[in-house]
């Protein structure tokens, strides 16, 4: 199969990587610099290359801020019967914008980004693949996927940014009050360290990305959540109820047994 990338950062790159030696690849980058690495993969940074190329498979992996504005550009350029395809984390607006199309396509969610998943041990990782959508364009995503070892869901548009809320939204949130109200520790503990090392893992991400994830519709309500949950904790911590304490961690000690559970 003839297969573009389109974006030459680190994702696009991984499919690069994992697809080049089975298809004949290509990646649309309009930063030259940014194809330095890649390999075995035709190097395109115009669209009349694209046109030429006559790709069977789009792979839209670039910011998730410009993934419909990067479809729209290039897709004068592709076949009538290409399927075009997003990775993207945020799917808002993505729906509307298939369905105008009048394209085939297929939208998945590879949940591994490269901060801190170990790519080439991804047994422990996720993805999504959209139910909507081409049925042989997520056949390809699903073998691929397989094939990796990730454990795969399927979701619908609206069942993903509800996932997406519940699983990205509330870490994020509360890795980011950690870093708001963190101070310099000289002698940092390792609960401290860890912290950190996540904090900085997240910041480290697109703040489009961020933004966008926190801008979910589904968002504020798993926030409110924690804000009430907050409230509880302070309250015991005020008036050191070591009763309601005993109960608070038991709650949240069953929470983690749960979610360890259900991994397994």
């Amino acid at each position: 199969m003839r297969i573009l990338v389109m974006g030459a950062g680190k994702m696009g790159s991984f499919f690069l990587d994992l697809l080049s030696f089975e298809h004949e690849t290509a990646v649309f980058e309009k930063d030259p610099k940014r194809m330095r690495f890649t390999y075995n993969t035709q190097r395109f940074t115009r669209l009349e290359e694209i046109a030429e190329f006559q790709p069977e498979l789009v792979i839209n992996a670039v910011t998730v801020k410009y993934t419909i504005p990067a479809f729209e550009e290039v897709m004068p350029y592709l076949p009538k019967e290409c399927i075009i395809s997003d990775i993207a984390s945020v799917k808002t607006g993505l729906k509307d914008f298939y369905d105008r199309s009048g394209r085939r396509y297929v939208s998945t969610h590879p949940m591994f980004g490269p901060t801190f998943a170990n790519l080439q041990q991804l047994s422990e990782e996720n993805a999504v693949i959209i139910s909507e959508g081409d049925y042989m364009g997520r056949i390809f995503f699903k073998d691929l996927y397989s094939r990796l070892g990730l454990n795969i869901y399927e979701y619908t548009f609206d069942e993903h940014d509800q996932t997406v809320a519940y699983s990205l939204s509330i870490p994020f949130v509360s890795t980011f009050v950690f870093a708001a109200v963190m101070k310099h520790q000289d002698a940092p503990g390792t609960t401290f360290k860890r912290h950190m090392r996540i904090a900085k893992g997240v910041l480290n991400e697109d703040d489009y990305l961020l933004q966008e994830i926190l801008f979910n519709p589904y968002t504020g309500g798993q926030v409110s959540k924690i804000r009430t949950e907050l409230k509880e904790l302070l309250d015991i911590i005020e008036h050191h109820d070591e009763g309601r304490m005993q109960e608070y961690l038991a709650k949240i000690r069953h929470n983690v047994a749960r979610d360890i559970q259900i991994d397994r």
